[in-house]
């Protein structure tokens, strides 16, 4: 009776190539080459790494090795790329070809497409080519309609939203005055000019100065009304 030894045929066997960045083996056909240098990883992992280097707003992508030569196209990359991700990969591209101070953003959130001013002329009411809404291309927010661009620049942050433009030019037309020490707006109605707001604060209400009034002429001091 004879045994034959599976050693030396165990010995010969070739082992499966490792990608380097999630430590697994990978047949050869899940393998991805970098151009100009010999480093070669698995396809997942290179998407992974272009996708993480696009969200750093980097679009010139270089091998993981650190000093390597190699690169990363996106025409050499476009075979192993989601569509998603090689679009977004050409618009940063091209995003990075303007000049900073030429390019803004749509001011809406769910919109935010790339814009450029040229400086060739002063524009402020605009139409995003994208979202098709108004916005102001000096402020660069939604349009501020009924108000110039210096005043809304002197708003407080918390009230340059439209409703509170809105209700800004309401309070204009109905000539409402507002408290200087809680900016709560308050109407009279009738009586004289001393106002007295639910925070406690008093003024006048001709002139927004701090009273009291003359106690003598129940007139303001400052407005003499």
């Amino acid at each position: 009776m004879s045994f034959v030894t599976m050693e030396g045929e165990a010995s010969n066997s070739k082992k499966d190539p490792v990608c380097e960045i999630c430590v697994e083996d990978k047949s050869a056909n899940e393998l991805f080459g970098i151009q100009n240098c010999s480093h070669s990883y698995c396809t997942v992992c290179v998407v992974n790494y272009v996708v993480s280097k696009l969200q750093e707003n980097i679009t010139g992508i270089s091998c993981p090795v650190p000093d390597c030569r190699g690169s990363l196209e996106p025409e050499h990359c476009q075979s192993i790329l989601p569509s998603e991700v090689f679009d977004r990969w050409l618009c940063a591209l091209c995003e990075a070809l303007v000049l900073e101070s030429e390019k803004f953003y749509c001011p809406f959130k769910d919109c935010s497409a790339m814009l450029i001013d040229d400086g060739k002329e002063v524009v402020r009411e605009s139409e995003c080519p994208n979202c098709r809404r108004l916005f102001c291309a000096q402020c660069k927010v939604s349009w501020h309609a009924g108000i110039d661009c210096t005043e809304f620049q002197n708003l407080n942050k918390d009230e340059r939203e439209n409703e509170d433009i809105l209700l800004r030019n309401l309070a204009d037309k109905k000539k409402w005055r507002r408290c200087t020490n809680c900016q709560y707006y308050v109407e009279r109605s009738d009586g004289c000019s001393y106002m007295k707001c639910r925070c406690g604060y008093a003024f006048c209400y001709n002139c927004g100065v701090t009273a009291p009034l003359d106690s003598h002429t129940a007139r303001c001091r400052s407005c003499k009304q």
